[in-house]
């Protein structure tokens, strides 16, 4: 992929929904929300202070976050659907146990 976000912006690849609830009914697209879970697929390198210093990002390629439900602008590279979004936009990083959890 040919795309690297600029200063505190993180390209973020949405992981897929579930097609079924626990209980085993088929949610249809219609009904589907955009999951709010994403894997990061590329990082700026970082905001900067006034001073010119910068400020390193905390979250790196391959991290799994969750992300507000509004968050982001959709682009569509390569083919495939991303978000782009400010770092500030990423609630958190979910550790391996959590996202297995999750899924």
């Amino acid at each position: 992929m040919a795309f690297t976000p600029l200063h505190d912006r993180v390209l973020v690849r949405r992981v897929e929904s579930e097609e079924k609830t626990k209980g085993g009914l088929i949610i249809p697209d219609s009904a589907k929300e955009k999951p709010s879970e994403g894997e990061v697929v590329a990082c700026g390198e970082g905001a900067r202070k006034d001073s010119g210093e910068l400020i390193a990002m905390t979250v790196k390629a391959g991290d799994r976050v969750l992300f507000g439900k509004w968050s982001g602008t959709e682009v569509t590279i390569d083919g495939e659907e991303l978000l782009i979004m400010k770092e500030s936009d990423i609630l958190g990083i979910m550790s391996d146990a959590a996202a297995a959890k999750a899924a």
